[in-house]
């Protein structure tokens, strides 16, 4: 049997190493230890690479220090909207839900759609959050989702729009995802991705996070896949079945495929891009092409958290 895996994201817009108290970032790694501990509790006690994917990203999703849930980036209009989903390897399974506002634990409600396994697989906007209300899940005011830290960032955003300098903004002030991916004792995969989207973005704007085949993939036959970064490439890429499809159809070990599409597909892109990926054999990886991604893995062995190269 193989042995169980986790391994988690908290997204590849990490603060500056030059800007990074060591405070803030051991309050980071605790960040990581705790969504960890979280996940690799399910597997170690036999459960699934779903239900563990889930414990993990409920811990970020709740935890200010990262753009999902609590936390999460401000639009243009300075509210939130929060995107999520997560698959299942071995009969596919999958929900998701897009543009939602009130939702506490969006990781959440796309379990139960993928548990459900039936019409609709993907909700959005007030349709998300009118089922997840009528389901019984917890429901907040948008400014729960609101820290000052992702409200700074919003002005600082609006700043260089004003400037002119936009371009030069940092991925901390930007983007921001969550995910997790897992191998679990029955040989099954998962992958799940929860995100307030980037800071300033179009109100109604949809990127990679909630779309199946572009930031988050399992198939047991390959790997499963959460990606972090500019969504908007990672749909035209189909980055995360693109993946899938080199390993299964092209040959491609895990390690070969991620890095032909976070280090040569989105060359001269100008995308911050990362992602998190284990194979049905419990290979990972975990590449990146910004200065530092919240990142760290969790098996028998222990636990270990990075945030830089």
């Amino acid at each position: 049997m193989p042995t169980p895996r986790l391994v988690i994201h908290g997204g590849c817009g990490a603060i500056p190493k030059a800007e990074m108290t060591p405070a803030r970032a051991e309050s980071f790694r605790a960040s990581l230890r705790a969504s960890l501990t979280a996940g690799w509790t399910v597997l170690a006690a036999g459960g699934s690479a779903l239900d563990a994917v889930t414990a993990a990203i409920v811990v970020m999703e709740d935890d200010p220090n990262f753009n999902a849930g609590h936390g999460s980036a401000f639009n243009d209009e300075g509210f939130h909207e929060v995107d999520a989903s997560i698959m299942e390897g071995q009969s596919l399974l999958a929900g998701a839900i897009a543009a939602a506002r009130e939702i506490r634990n969006p990781i959440k409600v796309v379990a139960e759609l993928a548990r459900r396994n039936a019409d609709p697989l993907m909700l959005a906007g007030a349709g998300a959050d009118a089922w997840a209300r009528a389901n019984g899940f917890a429901m907040v005011d948008n400014g729960y989702y609101s820290t000052q830290w992702r409200r700074e960032a919003l002005e600082q955003i609006r700043q260089r729009a004003k400037a002119g300098t936009l371009a030069a903004a940092p991925e901390s002030e930007k983007h921001g995802t969550v995910g997790a991916v897992a191998l679990d004792a029955a040989g099954h995969l998962a992958a799940g991705t929860s995100t307030g989207g980037y800071t300033g973005k179009l109100v109604g704007r949809i990127g990679d996070s909630p779309i199946i085949g572009a930031g988050t993939w399992a198939d047991d036959r390959t790997c499963a896949i959460s990606a972090t970064g500019k969504g908007e490439f990672f749909i035209r890429k189909a980055l995360a079945h693109e993946i899938h499809a080199r390993m299964r159809w092209g040959g491609r070990s895990l390690a070969q495929a991620c890095d032909e599409m976070i280090h040569g597909e989105l060359d001269g892109w100008a995308a911050g891009a990362g992602l998190v990926a284990i194979d049905a054999q419990g290979n990972f990886t975990l590449p990146f092409n910004t200065e530092g991604m919240y990142r760290g893995h969790a098996s028998a062995a222990g636990v270990e958290v990075d945030i830089y190269r």
